[in-house]
């Protein structure tokens, strides 16, 4: 028996390697042998040695190794495969190169999944002991409403536990007309604790919370728990159906995805099928070409159209809210009045990629609701949203019926939405409010049209039938196209069914190079009054400075004039303006800001909605910081800069520029990414240390510069340098009496001693030492 390994031929034991003749040039020329080959499928080469029996003149491999590279042979199931007998398989041995090559239909080989549904990795969300104090104080003087102040305020208190924060306003009068005595002093408004798990996208919520709802269904406030599902504590993850665009590859080649023109995605594909999935920034109709190129430079092109709807969940993918509580009553004119206890919970559940279920359910003492619905994709057609409820109130049954269609693309734009309410249907926000009556019915339908360079053209139709038996039916019409460089213009018009007459708008936007925006108006309404405006105004940069806005409206009225200016600093966000005719005007001035406490001190900041980063540089004052690769501040006297602007979750990039340091301070990191937790403040370090250090110019006993390449050791401390050029060598963690040892190179050893002066900014040149 004959064996082959590799390129080496064995004839029992005693033929020598240097002695074996060349392989054989076919299979015929060996009647049975074990070979070692390397496999080559579709032009791909694996990287191991795969067995292979010849027997006869046939191949025969064990099914296991095809098994083992993803090969799916279709009714194959015995230990050991003849090549030659499998259907589509052909295979050809390379005797020279000891190479087995395989073509296969490429449905055989293993799926490829190129891309993905995360738009970003997830990273662990941080949080750190903090409090936050956010004011926004508001001063009124009208000629005819007299002279009051308001102070809306915010305290919130966070740690790794989540957010605690309350709301709430105090309002006084000043002079003049009297405030009502319900909108004097002050008023709470919400108070909640939050706690989010990034882990499993749940947030739990007790206090005052509003609960969830869906499309057809509304939300009321209660005092109570709710536990949600949150999305948002995960900006990574895309939770609507993405588009996915199969195909194959017979041999190794290139894929490009091309999305309405643009191109999306590249990657390099292996023989097989694949499965693209990318995330296109569309919502709606579009194509996608996919662009295939193999090695000689062929290319394959496909298009395939799709469609992208937020409004679906992705196949197995819920999202949930259940609250529990009482009612809230007269909400922003008393502290703490709550009225009965009730429940609520929805559910939404993808079924399928193009598939939503949607339930809903309402309970309280008098009442008891129940809904189901759902939205359903047609294909590349767009998407069909119904829903049905019933409802019992005082032993009052009603239902509602809900229905919609939503279509978009690049060009063209249509949405219709039905909502019909029949008997004496009731949900929550009637249960302690006996008099009110819901809507009987409401209709909408809006159209956009993209003429692309003749601007846009949008319509709507709206149609409302409320409870006390009134109906009104608007009709809008707009077109807007944009002009030379970002100039634009906008045209409307509106008009109520059944009044003659209709209410005009013209609008042109004109942005100078005055470091800032002009824009004209002229508007009629529908008693036949015009009005025309001229407006010139200059938004506050981001990282602070000044804003204005002028106005001025004249025509069948008394002339109108409006002047406000914003001064945004670093702590603090100042404005004041007046606005009103020549007969009444009315003043006033605003401050909004934040006060946190953080890392035993206190900072100031502009009103901070979200979360934020307090970066430490372990008292180091004057350190400049970046943030997203923009200047945002220097470090305070105690080594800190409040970073306000950060998003919950979001991944930013915070720096410090280690450039202006003195040269005998070390900063062991000087970029680090890290997400927040909404609503919560995180403490940031970068740590600096400041070492002793010292450049040291070492000679021997005849005073000529210490061989290169010298080993130094800092016997003190055990820390290690290398003697360089002229003698020199650079040590740090030195005190203030060292001693070196030091390994001469070429032979011998030395010992120097010197003393440093325990505060210096600045890293001293010592020398010549003697070494001996």
């Amino acid at each position: 028996m004959l064996q082959v390994c590799g390129a080496s031929l064995l004839v029992g034991s005693a033929v020598l390697a240097g002695e074996l003749p060349p392989p054989p040039s076919g299979l015929d020329a060996i009647t049975e042998a074990q070979l070692y080959l390397e496999l080559v499928v579709n032009q791909m080469s694996s990287p191991n040695l795969v067995p292979v029996q010849q027997r006869n003149g046939r191949l025969y491999m064990a099914y296991a190794d095809l098994q083992a590279l993803g090969l799916t042979i279709p009714g194959q199931s015995d230990p050991q495969v003849a090549l030659e007998a499998i259907p589509e398989l052909h295979s050809d041995y390379d005797s020279q190169g000891q190479r087995l090559l395989l073509q296969v239909p490429p449905a055989w080989l293993p799926n490829q999944r190129i891309g993905t549904r995360d738009l970003s990795a997830a990273g662990q969300a941080l949080s750190s002991f903090g409090a936050v104090f956010n004011y926004d104080l508001y001063l009124n003087d009208s000629d005819d409403g007299g002279t009051y102040l308001a102070a809306w305020n915010e305290l919130r208190v966070f740690d790794r536990w989540g957010s605690f924060s309350s709301t709430g306003q105090w309002r006084e009068s000043l002079g003049g007309a009297q405030l009502d005595s319900s909108q004097q002093g002050f008023r709470r408004y919400d108070t909640t604790w939050r706690y989010s798990d990034e882990a499993r996208l749940l947030t739990w919520e007790a206090g005052d919370v509003v609960t969830g709802a869906l499309p057809w269904t509304t939300s009321v406030r209660v005092g109570g728990v709710q536990l949600s599902r949150d999305f948002g504590v995960r900006p990574d993850l895309v939770t609507y159906p993405l588009p996915a665009f199969v195909g194959e590859a017979a041999v190794p080649s290139s894929v490009d995805l091309f999305i309405n023109g643009y191109k999306s995605a590249s990657a390099d594909l292996q023989p097989g099928p694949y499965t693209l999935t990318n995330v296109p920034f569309i919502n709606g109709a579009g194509d996608a070409v996919v662009v295939t190129t193999d090695a000689l430079g062929r290319q394959v092109s496909t298009t395939l159209p799709f469609y992208v709807t937020s409004s679906l969940l992705q196949k197995g993918l819920s999202d949930f809210s259940v609250a529990l509580g009482s009612l809230r009553r007269d909400y922003g004119v008393r502290d703490f009045a709550y009225g009965p206890g009730v429940s609520t919970g929805s559910l939404r559940y993808g079924l399928s990629d193009r598939v939503t279920v949607e339930s809903h359910v309402e309970a309280a003492e008098s009442l008891a609701l129940g809904g189901l619905g759902g939205s359903l994709q047609i294909g590349n057609y767009g998407v069909v949203n119904a829903a049905m409820t019933q409802s019992r109130l005082d032993g009052q049954t009603g239902q509602q019926l809900s229905l919609g269609y939503q279509y978009s693309s690049q060009r063209f734009g249509f949405n219709y939405q039905r909502l019909q309410r029949r008997g004496d249907y009731a949900d929550l926000s009637l249960v302690d409010s006996p008099y009110t009556r819901l809507s009987q019915r409401s209709e909408q339908v809006t159209l956009s049209l993209n003429l692309q360079r003749y601007g846009s053209i949008g319509a709507g139709y709206f149609d409302v039938h409320a409870g006390d038996g009134s109906r009104t039916q608007l009709l809008n019409l707009s077109w807007s196209k944009s002009l030379w460089g970002n100039s634009s213009l906008y045209l409307s018009a509106n008009r109520e069914i059944g009044d003659r007459q209709w209410a005009m708008q013209a609008q042109l936007v004109i942005p100078f190079d005055l470091r800032g925006t002009l824009s004209f108006s002229m508007e009629r309404n529908q008693q036949g009054e015009s009005v025309q405006r001229v407006n010139y105004s200059r938004a506050v940069p981001v990282e602070g400075g000044v804003g204005f806005n002028l106005g001025y409206a004249d025509g069948a009225r008394a002339a109108y004039r409006q002047a406000d200016l914003t001064w945004r600093l670093q702590g603090v966000q100042l404005q004041a303006g007046l606005y009103g005719s020549s007969d009444s005007m009315t003043r006033w001035a605003d401050a909004s800001g934040s006060v946190v406490l953080m890392d035993a001190g206190l900072f100031a900041a502009n009103r901070i909605d979200d979360a934020f980063v307090l970066v430490s540089t372990d008292g180091f004052a004057d350190v400049p910081v970046r943030y997203e690769n923009q200047t945002v501040g220097r470090t305070d006297a105690n080594g800190h800069l409040l970073v306000p602007w950060s998003s919950g979750y979001y991944r930013g990039k915070y720096e410090i520029d280690p450039l202006e340091l003195p040269p005998n301070v070390r900063a062991g990191d000087v970029e680090q990414r890290v997400a927040v937790r909404r609503g919560s403040g995180y403490l940031l370090e970068f740590p600096l240390r400041k070492v002793r250090a010292a450049s040291l110019v070492l000679v021997d006993s005849a005073r000529k510069d210490l061989a290169l390449g010298s080993q130094v050791t800092h016997v003190q401390s055990g820390v290690q340098a290398v003697v360089g050029w002229d003698g020199l060598v650079y040590l740090e963690d030195l005190a203030e009496q060292n001693t070196l040892q030091v390994e001469v190179a070429g032979g011998g050893q030395c010992q120097v001693q010197f003393g440093l002066q325990a505060e210096q900014d600045q890293v001293p040149l010592i020398g010549p030492l003697v070494c001996q």
